[in-house]
């Protein structure tokens, strides 16, 4: 019992929950929602469960990079631009090299859009940790310069190209499962490691706590800050090139638009605070999973694009009332007052 008790205030348990309850929405509409087949043009498995991992790699990314960045209390709004960045640089490289089937050119655009990120996350982390800003302020200006760099890099045209290397990080499989998400999963471990393995993750949790306690402590802020913005923007980066290699095609408006905002909930989700400190990365994992199987859901179930935002606010905000431990005291303690009632009566 006491195990179930600590389950349950356990936020991303409500996130698995919320998952499970969209999955249920859409069989009660269509029971074979969740059939797997094969599909018979590339002969690879295919169903509606395989496209909301394949979605869900980029979210997870942004995500995972999000959650760092939080837990020292701050924020970046410049993901989304950055995987706009990444995105058209890579498909720029791709399209000047006109190489259709070499591993050279898909490796050489991979590490393009990486550095691009990390410089652009370095800048973020010096604009807070060195010139002092506010993390919103500093990548609210990278969010608009990014964007306007993509722009720069495909000439403000949508650029496509052809390479079939490339094309598979997102629609190929390994064992049955999308690249790209069985890629974003691996990330996760390794950075899970890291983090727990060193003491990276304790100082970020510290900073995020009590920067000035952590700072007599014989913690240098300033590194740190700046390791987990340039964090940020590599995956961000990464969450660029999943997206773009699904269609080989960069939308320098579209792609990563408004992704920042998806990072930021699927982080609250998974149990990170604003307030910066204690993080979860399976937390955010399952928050980004949940978004992903959320805007599937919204699509499947017809909403309109008017009504879509506040579809998923209702849902949001529903799952951040289970969450709250107040919220479920106050519900038990009301059922259990209701049966002392009915037992009188």
């Amino acid at each position: 019992m006491s195990a179930f008790k600590s389950l349950l205030r356990t936020p991303w348990f409500w996130g698995v929950i919320g998952i499970v309850l969209l999955l249920s929405l859409n069989v009660i509409k269509d029971p074979t929602y969740l059939a797997i087949g094969i599909n018979p043009t590339t002969g690879l498995l295919a169903g509606n469960l395989l496209d909301i991992l394949r979605v869900s790699a980029p979210i997870i990314m942004i995500a995972l990079g999000m959650t760092f960045v939080i837990a020292t209390k701050g924020i970046d709004l410049s993901v989304g631009s950055i995987m706009a960045v990444g995105g058209a640089a890579a498909m720029e490289l791709l399209r000047s090299l006109n190489a259709s089937t070499s591993f050279g050119a898909m490796f050489m655009a991979i590490a393009l859009a990486l550095l691009l990120g990390a410089v652009l996350g370095l800048v973020n982390g010096l604009l807070v940790s060195i010139v002092g800003l506010q993390p919103f302020i500093s990548t609210l200006v990278m969010m608009l310069a990014a964007r306007g760099i993509a722009r720069v890099i495909t000439g403000g045209q949508n650029t496509n190209s052809q390479n079939q290397p490339f094309q598979q990080i997102a629609n190929g499989q390994v064992l049955g499962l999308p690249i790209s998400f069985v890629a974003a999963i691996v990330i996760v471990i390794v950075v899970t490691v890291i983090m727990r393995r060193t003491a990276l993750g304790l100082m970020i949790e510290s900073i995020g706590v009590n920067p000035d306690a952590s700072r007599l402590a014989g913690i240098r802020p300033r590194p740190i800050l700046i390791t987990v913005y340039v964090l940020s923007g590599i995956l961000a980066a990464g969450g660029g090139l999943f997206t773009v290699s699904e269609v080989m095609t960069v939308d320098v408006s579209g792609t990563g638009y408004q992704m920042e905002l998806d990072a930021i909930l699927a982080v609250v989700i998974g149990g990170t605070s604003l307030a910066g400190g204690k993080f979860s990365i399976l937390g955010s994992t399952v928050g980004a999973l949940l978004i992903a199987t959320l805007n599937k859901t919204v699509l499947f179930l017809g909403v309109s694009a008017a009504a879509t935002p506040a579809f998923k606010a209702i849902v949001i905000v529903l799952l951040v009332l289970l969450q709250s431990e107040r919220v479920r005291t106050f519900v038990l303690q009301a059922g259990r007052r209701r049966t002392r009632k009915e037992v009188v009566a």
